[in-house]
């Protein structure tokens, strides 16, 4: 994959994802502060944010999917708003993420087949090696396997769990956490952070937004960075409050 130069604004080689002065367009409320952020292979960057909707635009940023006003967001060294179309959906395919909202399920689809559906269209690996790797890592969340029945059967925590098996197969470069905590019991959150360390160690970097001020202050937590997003601008913490 190739840039022209001057894109990537000294980003380091190993950078996943880089925001440089980022004014991210936010409609009616004007934009963000300029955001700067950069993450690395095995980086995660744990964000304090209480609003959810700045935590979603931000998340969309970083996924080439918000507009901006001035400044950059680089994945792989890749310039967002420079890619072409089908190499930004290529990149897409490299980026795991849980979403917020519920509702971010294919209602047609099965839990398993929208599990499935990205690392389907973007690994050479076959459907039935991926259903192995799926059904693994729900395990680990405290599933049986991936439900097979549509996303409206399924409880609230059951669609959570499956949400994060989507997040993190087939170990993404990069992981978009938004507010995963919320309502999870203690063993699953245990198997998150275990899940987070193996994505790491094979060179994944992740973004954790959390709302929970304890969570954000958990000094077990193998965090690279701590940032505050509040007021449209996103603060690095040098240390935890």
């Amino acid at each position: 994959m190739d840039q022209s130069d001057g894109d990537a604004f000294g980003a380091p080689e190993a950078a996943t994802l880089v925001l440089h002065q980022a004014r991210i367009d936010l409609g009616q409320h004007g934009t963000t502060a300029p955001i700067d952020l950069s993450l690395g292979a095995g980086d995660l960057a744990l964000v304090n944010c209480t609003d959810a909707d700045l935590g979603l635009v931000v998340a969309d940023a970083c996924s080439g999917l918000a507009d901006l006003k001035d400044g950059s967001v680089l994945f792989l060294r890749w310039n967002w708003a420079l890619a072409p179309a089908d190499e930004a959906n290529a990149l897409r395919g490299r980026i795991g993420r849980l979403f917020r909202t519920e509702g971010a399920w294919l209602p047609y689809l099965s839990v398993l087949d929208n599990v499935l559906l990205r690392s389907v269209h973007h690994t050479r690996r076959t459907e039935r090696e991926l259903a192995r790797d799926a059904a693994d890592l729900a395990r680990g969340f405290g599933l049986p396997g991936v439900p097979a029945a549509i996303p409206q059967d399924l409880d609230g925590g059951d669609l959570v769990r499956a949400a994060l098996v989507r997040a993190f197969l087939s170990w993404p470069s990069l992981v978009i956490l938004e507010q995963p905590a919320r309502g999870l019991p203690r063993d699953v959150l245990a198997a998150l952070v275990n899940t987070i360390r193996v994505a790491r160690d094979r060179g994944g970097a992740v973004l954790w937004f959390t709302a929970d001020p304890k969570l954000w202050q958990d000094t077990s937590l193998p965090v690279s960075a701590r940032y505050r997003l509040a007021g449209g601008a996103l603060s690095p913490i040098t240390r935890t409050p």
